[in-house]
């Protein structure tokens, strides 16, 4: 074993036994998710903080075997995913947030680019059966709640905004919403670091099945 997957090893070896320890035990699909947030925060919290929705998992997995899109609300989560994994499984990722159309309206609309990039995504038809992660921003979250409510399926949203302004509340009204599954952070703490790792997560369960290590 090379060195970087010897210290890779190592570091999920301590996580495994620091949940120990605290007493958490999570179900194979759930473990694999969890483990790399930590791996990727060394915050802990994060094992009390996680939620998904019935399913959740197994309906992310599905959906990127079947060469589903995922739309991020912004390019840091974007660039953070796993490109050998998403060229293998033939997935592609969209964001919008910076395109000079959805600049444009935003500030003629007065709302965020981020919520403005996921109405495009929709009207790109591209929301239906994807993996919809949003890292960043509270009004993306609630603009995907609402076109939801409008009909969009996706197969999966990650709801992980980062903040203190509407970040709790945009959580709740996704969870509050039982058509399409989710995976969320509970409470302020989340952000792009986050959404990245639950999608990586993902694609190795997609790829290498739940007793992938890294």
């Amino acid at each position: 074993m090379n060195r970087p997957a010897a210290i890779a090893a190592d570091s999920f070896a301590i996580i495994r036994q620091r949940l120990t320890e605290m007493g958490h035990r999570f179900d194979p699909p759930m473990a694999v998710v969890v483990e790399r947030i930590i791996h990727s925060t060394a915050d802990f919290e994060f094992a009390d903080l996680v939620r998904a929705s019935p399913g959740a998992l197994q309906a992310g997995k599905t959906a990127l075997l079947a060469g589903c899109p995922i739309i991020t609300d912004v390019n840091m989560v974007k660039v953070g995913i796993s490109t050998p994994r998403l060229t293998r499984l033939g997935n592609v990722t969209y964001c919008f947030v910076a395109s000079e159309e959805v600049q444009k309206r935003a500030e003629a609309e007065g709302t965020t680019r981020s919520a403005l990039g996921m109405r495009a995504a929709a009207e790109h038809s591209l929301m239906r059966d994807s993996i919809v992660a949003v890292g960043n921003a509270p009004t993306a979250l609630y603009e995907v709640v609402r076109l939801i409510q409008a009909g969009e399926r996706p197969a999966l949203v990650i709801g992980v905004p980062v903040g203190f302004v509407g970040t709790t509340e945009s959580k709740a009204a996704l969870m509050e919403q039982t058509t399409v599954p989710w995976i969320v952070t509970t409470g302020c703490k989340g952000g792009s670091t986050i959404a990245v790792a639950m999608l990586n997560a993902l694609l190795r369960l997609a790829t290498e099945g739940s007793n992938s290590e890294l």
